[in-house]
């Protein structure tokens, strides 16, 4: 045994150099790929993707030639033979982080959800900040950083709430019942239009939704910026104008309301039971 290492030791060597080789070669492939790639509109998503392939690629080839200079009666055909055998064991054994690993890909590739998007999936709203094969980073609206695995972006609906530069927001107002509805519809109008973040040339809506228990209740709908911090800002600007034209106009916004029946006669009189 002692004698077969000695006679393994310069395979050995070179094999470790092929290695060394081999890792210098990817960094090198690597910085290529982003060069080429960096004149090109490729999303970052994509363009990691492929940074990844590539050093893949080189160093599933080198670790091969590594493994036929220490072990020279492998060839290429038996390696591969191997290599099949042995992925479908490590499939079994590791059938989540290849899961994960196939969705990262598929993430990658689609294009929706880039880095930099603001996203909702179950229960989770952040923006992505990385995307690597195997999870996606995700920094929550409170500054915590969530790791989501990315079988779970992948099987699960995924909202992106900037996919567009402007979404829609609303809020319901309610007027009491004895004001014209006509009057406050243009009141609660000409209020959301003169708040600045409100996108003019998109359409705003004032439907009346509902007779509530207390009120008649509008359903007040208008565009501005998609992020939460836009919609929050918006909303507050939308809310406090609508406040201020209705009290200009006269126009009570009511609170719950609540009337007491009584089957009986109620004495009024100054005391305890006593007849009016």
């Amino acid at each position: 045994m002692g004698e077969g290492f000695v006679r393994a030791l310069p395979g050995i060597a070179i094999a470790l150099v092929v290695l060394l080789v081999t890792w210098i070669v990817a960094r090198f492939a690597a910085r290529i790929a982003d060069l080429l790639i960096g004149k090109t509109d490729v999303r970052p998503s994509l363009k990691n993707l492929i940074d990844t392939l590539v050093r893949l690629v080189i160093w599933i080839i080198g670790i091969m030639i590594a493994a036929i200079v220490v072990m020279p009666g492998l060839t290429p055909a038996s390696l591969f033979a191997g290599l099949g055998i042995g992925a479908v064991a490590i499939g079994f054994a590791f059938q989540d982080i290849f899961e994960n690993f196939m969705a990262g890909v598929l993430i990658m590739l689609r294009e929706k959800m880039r880095i930099g998007d603001i996203i909702e999936c179950d229960g989770i709203v952040g923006k992505v900040e990385h995307i690597t094969l195997r999870e996606t980073h995700v920094r929550k609206l409170s500054g915590e950083v969530t790791l989501v695995p990315n079988s779970m972006l992948f099987k699960n609906p995924v909202e992106i709430l900037t996919d567009e530069v402007k979404r829609r927001h609303e809020v319901v107002v309610g007027v009491s019942y004895d004001t014209n509805l006509d009057h406050a519809a243009d009141v609660i109008r000409r209020a959301v239009q003169s708040v600045d973040e409100v996108e003019k040339d998109k359409t705003l809506d004032i439907f009346a939704q509902e007779f509530n228990s207390s009120s008649v209740d509008f359903l007040v709908r208008w565009w501005s910026g998609s992020t939460p911090r836009a919609g929050w800002e918006s909303k507050d600007k939308v809310v406090r104008a609508i406040k201020a034209a209705l009290d200009d106009a006269g126009i009570e916004i009511p609170f719950p309301y609540v009337t007491h029946t009584f089957k009986e006669k109620v004495p009024l009189g100054k005391n305890p039971g006593e007849e009016v």
